[in-house]
């Protein structure tokens, strides 16, 4: 069984027992969190594909840790005016692992 759900602008898709990195949430570590915004639910009798969501349905999920992706370097500049700057950027995510797709 799997849903296809939506939180932080993306769609996962996500089973029980999967661990996901997805947005950062503000929720604690080892709280529970729960997805309401599930797009469709595939069974092995076939799939339920919501309008725009599935009524009634919803993702239990573990939140395991929260913390920062590797650095990546951003550097912009622009040719023949001598203007160059150098960042970096470290993306937050939340790490769950899905506990129940309640259907």
């Amino acid at each position: 069984m799997y849903a296809i759900i939506a939180t932080g602008g993306k769609q996962y898709k996500a089973e029980v027992g999967q661990t996901l990195f997805i947005e950062k949430l503000g929720a604690e570590e080892d709280g529970e969190v729960v997805f309401d915004q599930v797009f469709a639910i595939g069974t092995e009798e076939g799939i339920t594909i919501g309008a725009p969501y599935v009524e009634g349905a919803s993702v239990s999920a573990r939140v395991l840790k929260n913390g920062k992706a590797r650095k990546i370097t951003v550097f912009t500049y622009k040719p023949k005016k001598g203007e160059k700057r150098k960042m970096g950027h470290r993306q937050p995510y939340t790490k769950v692992e899905i506990t129940a797709i309640n259907a």
